[in-house]
């Protein structure tokens, strides 16, 4: 067996196996270590399945309101069964398809569990054989999970992690979700649209903390009017099972003495994620670590000689896009090709699949009026927007934001349907650096949901035409 290697990967997510065959690409020999199934959470536990798992929500939101559009749909039922089976098959064919990139590439993929035995050495540990491997390069890829809560066991048959919420065996009917984040809002709308009655919960003083404000307020309105309680200001201080089959919850004010206490069937934490830097061996080379997240600079590298991390393990934004991205110019950059300017972290689109969608890159309204940025602001409501209407999806905000001496987009943020495939019209102007001129120039199709980027520009310098 080879145990000499150019480059070895660590983890076999969104960052790791981009990271492989891009070495692969650029000439050097390869390996991949991956102790579970490739493709990492994102493809099997998390972005892929969740959106097979929310197309099913869709659907369901479109057999309820199929009458509005002139159709008279008889009892339909859920087979939540069949639903979950189609996220895992989903999962595990594009887990299978990237086995076959590495071969395609070159790749050696490598099972079983990696840790750092002294600098350019890893041991990789395999059904309780070891076997030692060198390699002028190490990507570690690691990954996250997600964080526990003091006190809660988020494996308890009643409480439940991401994986359980995305297989369940049964339909609760009272469901709370712990964490007012993406993911939180995501797995909200998901179980509202099923059927269930969601009690979401966010120790903020709203949900979407990060999410510039004018658009969380505005998903805060939404998931409200579709039934879904949205507590905020309160952390959950206690949660008991009562009998096998319910839980009950203490929410505790975040101001002061006041408490909330309601019943659930089953809870969802989903409060955070910390990085998986545990048993690499990291205290050995001296890799320093921060707040559970791996330290490295703009282009991956630690301050350990040959030791790199990409993606999720090196900290925020926790997002598959950008531990790809990253993990192609880290690689570039070892090679000595590619750009003379690392990633920039504020032109990272990100993407929340709920309903409605919301989507942003850039700065939000909020961060650039702290920074003194002079702004021009522009908003496009999709009320007036023919195709969102025609949908029946007329709720709903284009928001732009330029500097208003410059012309720079500094930020846009979008809610409503479809607008994650949208956001990246706008994350590639940031990225041509196009101004508010050049945007306002472009000729968006008519009719589509497009139309209201090109309408929030106008709506910027003062020449909205359609509101």
């Amino acid at each position: 067996m080879n145990t000499r290697y150019d480059l070895m990967v660590v983890g076999g997510g969104p960052g790791g196996y981009v990271a492989a065959i891009r070495a692969a690409q650029l000439g050097f020999r390869t390996a991949l270590v991956e102790r579970e199934s490739l493709g990492g959470v994102c493809l099997n536990w998390g972005c892929i399945p969740t959106k097979a798992l929310l197309r099913g929500a869709e659907i369901a939101h479109t057999l309820r309101t199929a009458r509005d559009f002139g159709f008279t749909v008889g009892e339909t039922s859920l087979d939540l069964q069949a639903l979950v089976g189609h996220s895992r098959a989903v999962a595990e064919r594009l887990s299978g398809g990237i086995a076959q990139l590495l071969r395609k590439h070159g790749v050696t993929h490598l099972r079983g569990q990696a840790r750092l035995a002294g600098k350019c050495a890893l041991v990789v540990e395999s059904e309780g054989e070891q076997q030692d491997y060198r390699a002028d390069h190490i990507v570690l890829a690691t990954g996250a999970r997600a964080r526990q809560l003091p006190g809660v066991n988020a494996t308890d048959a009643l409480v439940w992690g991401a994986r359980e919420a995305m297989t369940p065996t049964a339909l609760p009917a009272r469901l709370l979700v712990i964490g007012g984040g993406a993911i939180g809002v995501e797995f909200a709308s998901l179980y509202a649209d099923l059927g269930s009655e969601v009690t979401l919960v966010e120790m903020a003083s709203r949900i979407l903390p990060e999410a510039d404000t004018e658009i969380a307020d505005r998903a805060q309105a939404a998931l409200t009017e579709r039934g879904i309680r949205i507590v905020t200001g309160y952390s959950v201080a206690q949660l008991e099972p009562r009998g096998e089959t319910a839980l009950a919850a203490t929410l505790a004010s975040s101001a002061d003495s006041a408490e909330i206490h309601l019943a659930a069937d089953r809870a969802v934490v989903a409060v955070g994620v910390t990085g998986n830097i545990e048993d690499l061996g990291l205290e050995l080379v001296g890799a320093e670590t921060r707040r559970g997240f791996l330290v490295a600079d703009d282009w991956g590298r630690t301050g350990v000689v040959g030791l790199y991390a990409v993606g999720d393990v090196a900290g925020p934004p926790w997002l598959a896009h950008k531990a790809s991205q990253q993990a192609v110019q880290c690689v570039e950059h070892i090679a000595g090709v590619g750009r003379s300017q690392p990633l920039q972290m504020s032109r990272i689109p990100a993407c929340i699949y709920s309903r409605p969608q919301i989507a942003s890159v850039g700065l939000t309204e909020a961060q650039a009026r702290s920074l003194g940025r002079p702004l021009r602001v522009g908003r496009a409501p999709l009320h007036a927007n023919g195709k969102a209407l025609a949908m029946g999806e007329g709720s709903g905000l284009v928001k732009t934001l330029f500097d208003e001496a410059t012309g720079e987009l500094l930020g846009a943020h979008l809610i409503g349907p479809e607008v994650t495939e949208l956001v990246q019209g706008f994350a590639l102007a940031q990225q041509l650096e196009a101004t508010e001129n050049d945007l306002l120039d472009t000729v968006f199709p008519h009719p589509t949901l497009s139309e209201s980027m090109h309408e929030s520009v106008l709506d910027a310098l003062g020449r909205a035409i359609h509101h």
